[in-house]
């Protein structure tokens, strides 16, 4: 067993939290999210897989040359071009790592991969080698471990160290393990793996039965030093381990699991804002530690308490995780130089352009709107800046509707590929004419799946956060927006949403990528 109390975050929010239906992001997209992991402490960044498609190759580069302190990752199955690729991709990073995987259980090797074991474990060997040859640190997984045969995971697990991982993976890739059981594997492991102590035990859990914090913690106790997680918990399926909630976890029980991450665990809110505001997942409101209702308190019992103790009913304080009391701070009469000293203060380094963007909307909603929350601020400068270079822009949006209209209209104005386009269209509401507007704009092939809205602060003069998820020939993705005016809001959501459509259409992922 690890006789090192640190352990390591690796964040695949990029990579296997991409893989969420409708989770799809751009090459900017990554590096902003990747900056804001680097900055809260992650240890290593699985940036992407970068054989899956020229973006996420171009991606994993880009952010191999933004990323300085933190590890950049990128996902290889055991094939020389998948390695290759991603040693290909990694070239620029100041310190890089290729993680490649292999499936170890009998039923997938004998219906997935249709191999016998001597073979899977050869191409073991023969991946973690080819990978050693771009660089030093390899990491191997054995994909669905924990339905593996314990002899056969523990030979692979031997030569893939023998061969130069570093790095062995022992993920619970469909969610299947339960604590004390995948407690009982690690330490299986350091019990029958002569070499373990050469490498460092990672766990990757998925959240198939709700068990995927749970079981990552259980194995840290077990002496893994490693957890693979993302950010909100974002995966395929069900989801990943919550970085926020191991994260948090391991901080506020010491006393029964004395380990450290480097984590600053007062930018979690920020990241987990940022993430959602990319991927189009609204955060549900009672979400562990990132949720709205997370530090709430409604029962007059619990209320009571909270205001004479708050360690009464709360287990760690709302600063400790980033959460700040909303502050009327900014108004109308704001200047540009405090609007650009509240993005500092909220964590955002912006040029020129972006602040001047944001600043704008910033005095149109303080035009609108009474007090302009932190929250506020945070929306509108996300919604912003991930907008920067769409194809298809927003300009303006005109709705006419009421008891009295027989039919709701909208009146739209786009930038589509640096052209001004103008249209005029009905609807049975005035959220479908506005689709119904863009689809006469853009393009009508895609299929809305989900529409939701919900406020960012209180009053009815809050903003609005919108979410739409579309469906096109099987490809989905999810877009949203921020706006005082709902409608509008609903409109820059379906727009964001065509945006990750268009590189949608250039994507398409290899199969068997779920290590």
């Amino acid at each position: 067993m690890s006789t090192t109390n640190r352990v390591l975050i690796f964040d695949t929010t990029m990579r296997d939290g991409e893989q969420s239906p409708g989770a799809s992001m751009n090459r900017d997209d990554k590096i902003r999210i990747a900056k804001a992991l680097e900055e809260m402490g992650v240890d290593i960044i699985e940036a992407g897989f970068p054989i899956a498609s020229q973006g996420d190759f171009e991606a994993v580069q880009a952010v191999a040359k933004e990323v300085t302190e933190s590890i950049v990752c990128g996902l290889a199955r055991a094939g020389k071009a998948d390695i290759d690729r991603a040693g290909e991709a990694l070239r620029p990073a100041k310190r890089k790592r290729i993680h490649t995987f292999l499936a170890v259980s009998p039923l997938h090797m004998r219906v997935k991969l249709q191999m016998e074991p001597d073979a899977v474990h050869q191409m073991v060997i023969d991946s973690v080698t080819r990978a050693r040859n771009h660089t030093d640190d390899v990491e191997w997984s054995g994909e669905d471990a924990t339905r593996s045969n314990h002899d056969f995971l523990c030979r692979c697990v031997e030569s893939a160290i023998n061969a130069g991982a570093r790095t062995i993976n022992i993920p619970d890739t469909v969610g299947y393990t339960v604590p004390d059981e995948y407690n009982a594997l690690i330490k299986m492991l350091f019990n029958r793996v002569p070499n373990i102590d050469k490498a460092v035990i990672s766990v990757h859990c998925h959240n198939d039965l709700g068990l995927a914090v749970a079981n990552s913690l259980a194995a840290v106790q077990a002496g893994a030093r490693q957890v693979e997680c993302t950010v909100n918990g974002l995966g395929e399926r069900a989801g990943n381990a919550a970085m926020e909630e191991v994260v948090m976890a391991l901080r506020t029980r010491k006393d029964h699991m004395p380990y450290t991450t480097g984590i600053k665990t007062e930018m979690i809110t920020r990241a987990s804002h940022l993430v959602s505001t990319i991927t189009g997942f609204v955060v549900q409101p009672n979400k562990a530690i990132v949720g709205a209702n997370a530090f709430a308190h409604e029962s007059g019992i619990h209320q009571d308490g909270v205001l004479k103790d708050a360690n009464t009913y709360e287990i760690m304080t709302p600063e400790s995780v980033g959460l700040r009391k909303s502050n009327l701070v900014m108004g109308k009469l704001s200047g540009r130089h405090a609007f650009r000293q509240k993005l500092e203060d909220l964590g955002y380094t912006l040029g020129d352009n972006a602040v001047n963007d944001a600043f704008k909307r910033f005095k149109d909603l303080a035009d609108k709107k009474r007090e302009v929350f932190d929250e506020d601020i945070v929306a509108l400068v996300d919604d912003t800046v991930m907008r920067e270079n769409d194809r298809i822009k927003f300009l303006s949006l005109e709705i006419i509707c009421g008891t009295k209209v027989p039919k709701p209209s909208a009146e739209l104005e786009l930038e589509v590929d640096g052209v001004v386009k103008h249209t005029k269209a009905l609807g049975d509401g005035p959220v479908d004419a506005t689709f119904n507007a863009i689809k006469q704009l853009t393009s009508n092939s895609q299929h809305l799946q989900i529409y939701q809205v919900h406020a960012v602060t209180g009053g009815t003069d809050a903003q609005a956060e919108v979410t739409v998820r579309l469906e096109e020939n099987g490809k989905t993705v999810t877009g949203q927006g921020a706006d005082a005016d709902t409608l509008v809001a609903s409109a820059r959501a379906y727009i964001n949403a065509l945006n990750k459509l268009l590189v949608k259409r250039e994507k398409s992922a290899p199969a068997a990528m779920s290590a």
